[in-house]
């Protein structure tokens, strides 16, 4: 068997390389893996395209940090609060440095990464005809419908991540994980990826989650790391397990409005906190209070043969 089981430290040093395409969650406002965003700050990773399908505030974080060279997706800031300051502080003056920006839209985002994970060398949409973004993003191309003269489309060619980095409710430590909730792009993202790291809330033995195939969304061969990382998406949600901390993410947005701000909030949160079991230690009762405890269990499914 081949236990894939990894410490976060471990699997970020090992598997993100500098000059990286990533992804940091794709499943929208939900599961945003903070823990990870915080640990790849702490290694002082560069030049990262991070594949941003709303994934909240860590580009922001990651761009603040200087860890960042380009962004290709729709849109960077707080979800809560609006656009992200270190991102327009990039993009308006470079500071900390220049980012490079390749323009989508959240729908041509996710053909992209659907075209990279089935191996299509593009996807025809219509949705961008008539946008800026055709004008600022070189790699889209205007072509007619081969079946209905007349008709353009836009040519959408496939955003292939080098790594992406996915939090699950539970996993075991060969790499097959439980996810329910809305999926995002997660999928998608996993199998467009060459390397998936899974950031599970808990791992559990493999008979639970062969117990239910359903809810596995991607194939453990798939996967490269999986660290045991208890609220590691903090302070994103986590459908039953965790609430959204909505203070949190407005202290940030509050803090993050100047650089000096910025700088005081990423010491205090993740410079100065050296793993993520010392961050959820710094949050203390607080944490608690943002742990789902009632129960919606779903109907039981039956997947006897005979």
């Amino acid at each position: 068997m081949n236990i894939k089981k990894l410490t976060l430290s471990e699997a970020i040093s090992s598997l993100v390389n500098d000059g990286d395409r990533v992804v940091m969650g794709a499943g929208l406002e939900h599961n945003v893996p903070f823990a990870a965003t915080y640990e790849i700050i702490r290694q002082g990773k560069c030049d990262l395209d991070i594949i941003a399908p709303i994934s909240d505030a860590t580009t922001d974080m990651l761009i603040g940090a200087g860890c960042v060279g380009a962004v290709t997706g729709a849109w960077v800031g707080n979800v809560s609060g609006g656009l992200g300051h270190n991102h327009r502080r990039a993009v308006e003056y470079g500071d900390p440095r220049s980012i490079r920006l390749n323009d989508h839209s959240n729908f041509s985002l996710g053909m992209a990464l659907m075209a990279a994970a089935y191996g299509m060398p593009y996807v025809p949409i219509r949705s961008l005809l008539g946008s800026d973004i055709v004008r600022s993003n070189a790699n889209f191309k205007r072509a007619e419908n081969p079946f209905q003269a007349g008709e353009p489309v836009i040519l959408v060619p496939p955003e292939k991540p080098d790594v992406a980095i996915l939090p699950v409710q539970r996993a075991d430590a060969l790499g097959n994980a439980h996810h329910w909730g809305s999926t995002g792009l997660m999928q998608e993202a996993a199998l467009a990826a060459d390397r998936v790291i899974v950031l599970a809330d808990e791992i559990v033995p493999s008979d639970i989650i062969l117990s239910d195939p359903s809810r596995i969304l991607f194939p453990a061969f798939r996967v490269s790391a999986v660290c045991e990382t208890p609220a590691g998406g903090h302070p994103s949600p986590m459908i039953g397990r965790w609430r959204r901390d909505n203070a949190f993410f407005a202290d940030y947005h509050r803090r993050s409005r100047d650089r000096d701000g910025f700088l005081d909030w990423l010491r205090e949160w993740v410079l100065d906190i050296p793993d993520h079991e010392a961050y959820r230690g710094k949050l203390g009762g607080r944490l608690e209070t943002l742990r789902i405890k009632g129960s919606a269990l779903a109907v039981p499914t039956n997947y006897a043969a005979e």
